[in-house]
């Protein structure tokens, strides 16, 4: 009647060892489903891995390694991102566009000008 009141409760001497106890088949179980499942992931592992080498497939990771490895390698000593391709024909005479713009020019000036810039 008392604990329907809000009385005290009646108090177990030994509750705090049947708690540690609890925690510990708890912890104990945790433990267990775990090594449970972790050898279960390396049964599953080891037969896919036993696909892969049957049909030849490699693992994600080891793709992204080796597509990471082959941009690392195309853009070694560079601090900038990779440069794109270059078009054929694009960039290939740099200096003669420059000579062609220079003439250009060299033509509307007054002929003294001219004179002083050929020399």
């Amino acid at each position: 009647m008392g604990k329907m009141l809000g009385g005290d409760e009646e108090k177990d001497p030994d509750a705090a060892k049947k708690e540690e106890e609890r925690q510990e088949a708890l912890r104990q179980e945790e433990a267990e489903r775990q090594a449970k499942h972790a050898r279960m992931e390396a049964e599953r592992e080891a037969m896919r891995q036993s696909l892969r080498d049957k049909y030849g497939i490699k693992k994600k990771e080891e793709r992204e390694a080796e597509a990471q490895a082959a941009m690392e390698a195309n853009s070694e000593g560079s601090l900038t991102r990779p440069k794109r391709a270059i078009p054929p024909g694009c960039g290939d005479e740099p200096e003669a566009e420059e000579e062609s713009i220079l003439d250009t020019v060299m033509k509307y000036l007054p002929g003294p000008l001219q004179d002083i810039f050929k020399k």
